[in-house]
């Protein structure tokens, strides 16, 4: 629809005040990222609990284990689309996500989009830290036993050591992100391989205490037809797409480091569905042993080593566990908010201080509720938030796919007086337009069926009605036209 015309030569942009080092593009000596890094950025992102708790969660919701695997294997399937679509900008022209936005949304209205998206990861960042914290508890029991008792008192439900225990691994968190992306590349390089090692192992454990395979392929759902099923699948569906809408969004402060767009994309698509699907399916029969081995379904893994009695499997167990969740929380939850609150306080906030940030208002939103119960975690936290972030992929996607077709002004991403200008109203109304689509179904009951398709419904309105802008604003002669 429109072509972007160049940027004014020999213009300064490290005066801006949209500028800061780590917002910059990244030069191409720097772009070392191989197919080999972004395979192993999913698999060490997938190895965590959450996507464990992901099976589980649907087969308490009452799926069978093959309905369950189908799912999660068709919304990955589904979510790698978009993701794929905007990792693309990062590649070709080395920019992060909040950048990126600058392009539809304008340099401050970039800042809606960014803010979202980093108010997502920092929940994120607080479930995985718990999740984390609890591992690192046990693990510690699993070698001192004396541990918890030395520390008395409870509050919130919990032991004192273990609230200890999450405040440490939160902090070994930060210290990785001071330390930047190279220790981060490092980190998921060996975390990927050794986290599916030792679940494989723990999938052994659980088919040798439950006689077999059979038993456990044996355990059905409860829905009978499709008529049951459709309810339960399309919620859950969406849901599953939200579960990496995240990074459909911010896949570009990634790729951004890849070597070219083949390495970047030949990695994804071959790591992300696939990942998933296996390590769902590991747990999908762990959670199923478990109700043979102990009469009732355990669908938290932490809580299913504790049972063990070995010390020593509790330990390497646990590792693994804290191993796995520092690697995905600070590769899927805090290099996109670092970089989303830097890009709103370019010349306050640095990559570091934003994750600091990003820590901080993760504790704050109480992650030890979000994973209360596994219904909760699917249908009310990933269901909820994939209506707002898919209206914001329908922005991005139209804007650089159909509107820019793939061409950007780079310097006028930097500056306050560029061809983006300061505020794109468009872009702003479509993104509302989607996630009042998207969430109308909350208040009003007879809608309820549009809020079971939060992301599709948000991606399709905010594509839509972005496009129709766009076109209407290029045929008044404000936008320069295609060519």
């Amino acid at each position: 629809m429109t072509s972007q015309p160049a940027a004014v030569p020999g213009r300064d942009i490290t005066a801006s005040p949209l500028y800061n080092p780590d917002l910059a593009p990244v030069p191409a000596e720097r772009r070392t990222w191989t197919t080999y890094n972004y395979a192993a950025l999913w698999v060490s992102m997938a190895h965590c609990i959450p996507t464990y708790m992901l099976a589980s969660g649907l087969i308490g919701a009452g799926m069978s284990w093959r309905q369950a695997l189908f799912t999660i294997l068709l919304g990955n399937s589904i979510v790698l689309i978009p993701i794929l679509l905007n990792s693309h900008p990062g590649t070709k022209y080395g920019i992060p996500f909040p950048v990126f936005a600058r392009a539809s949304y304008g340099a401050i209205g970039s800042n809606v989009p960014a803010l979202m998206r980093a108010l997502v990861a920092c929940g994120w960042f607080g479930i995985q830290a718990w999740i984390g914290g609890q591992a690192l508890y046990v693990l510690v029991r699993a070698l001192w036993p004396r541990w918890p008792a030395m520390i008395p008192g409870s509050f919130g439900g919990h032991s004192s050591a273990e609230w200890i225990s999450f405040l440490m691994f939160w902090g070994l968190n930060i210290l990785v992100v001071y330390r930047g992306m190279d220790l981060l590349r490092k980190v998921e390089n060996w975390a990927a391989p050794f986290v599916l090692v030792m679940t494989a192992l723990l999938v052994w454990w659980a088919i040798h205490r439950a006689h077999g395979l059979g038993p456990i392929l044996a355990q059905g759902g409860r829905f009978a037809t499709w008529h049951e099923f459709w309810p339960i699948f399309v919620p859950s569906l969406t849901a599953m797409i939200g579960f990496w809408a995240t990074l459909s969004l911010n896949m570009p402060d990634f790729t951004r480091f890849g070597r070219g767009q083949r390495e970047q994309a030949i990695g994804q698509a071959i790591a992300l569905p696939t990942t998933m699907t296996v390590f769902a399916a590991m747990g999908v029969i762990i959670t199923s042993a478990s109700a043979i081995i102990y009469g009732s379904a355990v669908w938290d893994p932490v809580e299913l080593v504790g049972k063990f009695t070995e010390p020593w499997i509790i330990a390497i167990s646990m590792f693994t566990v804290v191993v796995a969740t520092l690697s995905v929380n600070i590769a899927a939850n805090v290099v996109s908010p670092a970089n989303d609150f830097s890009n709103a306080f370019p010349r306050f906030i640095t990559f570091r201080r934003g994750g600091l940030l990003t820590g901080i208002i993760g504790l704050l939103m109480q992650p030890w509720k979000l994973l209360a119960d596994p219904s909760g975690y699917i249908f009310k936290w990933l269901l909820g938030y994939s209506g707002g972030l898919g209206s914001i992929a329908g922005v991005l996607i139209a804007d650089y796919w159909l509107v820019r077709r793939r061409q950007l002004a780079i310097d006028d991403l930097y500056v306050t007086d560029g061809i983006y200008g300061m505020w794109n109203p468009a872009g702003i109304v479509a993104t509302l337009l989607g996630c009042v689509a998207a969430w109308i179904g909350l208040v009003v009951p007879a809608l309820h069926t549009l809020y079971d398709y939060a992301w599709f419904v948000g991606f399709g309105v905010a594509f839509t009605a972005y496009a129709l802008a766009m076109r209407l604003k290029a045929n008044q002669g404000n936008v320069a036209p295609a060519a």
